[in-house]
């Protein structure tokens, strides 16, 4: 019987070794992502003192779109990048969560780049 690895278990496991190697300080914040097959978060997470900066999702009451598609990445990227600058955040580490950088990770951080966010 051919026992076939779980795709979130592996994906926990690059995320593990990723984060070993990449930390938000105050200076540059790590740009967090997950996303499901429904929705997309991201988060601005300050390391030094484990408090999350900024947050924007597709859960949230003023989105509109549908939350699994590559243009709802986008318009997340631009949101979570306004609410940084809001917050004085223009630099930060992008931590894409184990997942590859295609599709609606790509897209997030397109989005995020569009509006200033440098990483």
């Amino acid at each position: 019987m051919i026992n076939k690895a779980d795709k979130n278990e592996c994906r926990l496991r690059r995320h593990k070794r990723v984060r070993g190697k990449i930390y938000g300080s105050a200076e540059r914040p790590r740009l967090c992502v997950f996303r499901s097959l429904k929705h997309i978060y991201a988060q601005i997470i300050n390391d030094d003192e484990s408090k999350t900066l900024v947050s924007a999702s597709s859960l949230e009451r003023n989105f509109k779109n549908y939350g699994g598609n590559k243009l709802a990445a986008r318009e997340i990227g631009k949101i979570i990048s306004e609410r940084a600058k809001k917050a004085g955040i223009s630099e930060v580490v992008f931590d894409r969560g184990g997942y590859i950088y295609h599709g609606r990770v790509k897209e997030l951080a397109e989005g995020a780049r569009e509006n200033g966010l440098k990483f």
